[in-house]
């Protein structure tokens, strides 16, 4: 599935008028993806709340209203149970596994579910350039965490992916 670029709308609670949030920063694979990852997602703060609506705002309708998503509890700490997207609301699940520290589950109605990784925030426009098209590229074998790894740690991503049969990202 390509990413969309279409803004989401809502109303803000409590509020007649209508708004538009920003586009999220998302890439998905362009196709099933059989890998670790279906792309990645960087949002621009680390508030779910905020950043929930536009990510699920943006998804394609034709994929099925997404119903519930799943974050681990150390990397969202202030994550409501549930947060409103526009039209409907999402249930918020925490799990405790640093191995999943940097994923974020969404379960959609007729798709199934997409498993993202979530570049930090703060991470710097290249790296996070990088890993946004090295996640959604279907032949990416690398989990969220050892993308993010490979980031932090200053090895070059795209080398140590290709190594471990991945293809270079285009």
């Amino acid at each position: 599935m390509d990413a969309i670029t279409k803004s989401a709308e809502g109303t803000a609670p409590g509020d007649a008028h209508t708004y538009r949030m920003p586009l999220p920063r998302l890439r998905l694979t362009p196709v099933a993806s059989h890998g670790p990852l279906d792309g990645a997602w960087w949002p621009r703060c680390d508030t779910l709340e905020l950043e929930l609506p536009a990510l699920v705002g943006s998804l394609d309708p034709s994929a099925g209203t997404v119903t519930r998503v799943t974050v681990e509890s150390a990397a969202w700490p202030d994550a409501p149970r549930r947060v409103t997207a526009p039209g409907h609301v999402i249930e918020v699940a925490l799990r405790d596994g640093a191995a999943e520290a940097h994923a974020i589950t969404v379960d959609c109605g007729t798709l199934g579910r997409w498993e993202l990784l979530v570049v930090p925030p703060d991470e710097p426009a290249a790296t996070a350039a990088l890993l946004l098209t090295a996640a959604c590229d279907p032949g990416n074998p690398l989990s969220a965490p050892h993308l993010l790894a490979l980031a932090e740690s200053g090895l070059d991503a795209q080398a140590v992916w290709e190594s471990e049969e991945g293809a270079a990202p285009r």
